[in-house]
This record gives structure tokens, C-alpha cells and sequence, in this order.
């Protein structure tokens, strides 16, 4: 994240502890979003033809992005719901999963703040 940014729902996120010019007046606990992924096969077999021949993985790109913003709003909506207007110090974690790794699990969290 280059900077807060701001959902429909007016809630400032960021990975820094502070916004500037914006003290913080109100700590309301951590807030987390998850979201998980399966893998497709023939997703998986395009994008190892693609690694093999030097591309890069689009549509591997395109699961990571929207299930990083999925995991953010969760967040967001979660902070929303205790009377937040931000969040800061937001982590993202990524994690495969399964008895295969066939699953991957997006996790966001940070503390819910009233600025």
C-alpha cells in the first residue's frame, strides 16, 4: 500500500501504525479479514506452461489481487461494525493450505482505530 486509503464505507486503511495529521483518538481492537482460494487445474497447467516459457502468471496475479482486496474489506467491514473510521497497521499474510496446498488463504489484520 503506497498510502491510506479510503472504502465506500469511509474507512482509512494503512500499513503504517499512524496516519499523519490524524491523531489517533480511540483504539477499538484488532480486525481481521480472511479469505480463501482454491486452485484450478487447468489454471495451474496454463501458468506453468507460462513460467516455463518466461511469462508471467496473469491469471495467478489477478487470484492474489482480488483476494487481497477481498481480505482488506472484510477487514474494513469488521471495523466499520465497532464505529471505526480506520484501520492501521495492517499485516497481510498469504498461506497455502491443504493436504495437497491446493488452497490459498489470504489473512489481513490491524487495529481498529477512531481518528
Amino acid at each position: 500500500m503506497a498510502g491510506p486509503w479510503k472504502d465506500a464505507r469511509g474507512v482509512t486503511v494503512t500499513t503504517t501504525p499512524t496516519i499523519e495529521g490524524k491523531p489517533i483518538q480511540d483504539y477499538l481492537g484488532i480486525v481481521t479479514g480472511e479469505v480463501i482460494v482454491g486452485a484450478n487445474l487447468f489454471r495451474d497447467l496454463f501458468a506453468n506452461i507460462r513460467d516455463i516459457v518466461g511469462g508471467r502468471s496473469g491469471s495467478y496475479e489477478r487470484i492474489l489481487s482480488d483476494a487481497r482486496n477481498q481480505a482488506i474489506e472484510e477487514l474494513q467491514a469488521e471495523a466499520a461494525s465497532r464505529g471505526a473510521n480506520a484501520v492501521v497497521g495492517i499485516d497481510l499474510d498469504y498461506e497455502v493450505i491443504g493436504d495437497t496446498g491446493s488452497m490459498l488463504m489470504v489473512s489481513a489484520s490491524g487495529t481498529a482505530v477512531k481518528v
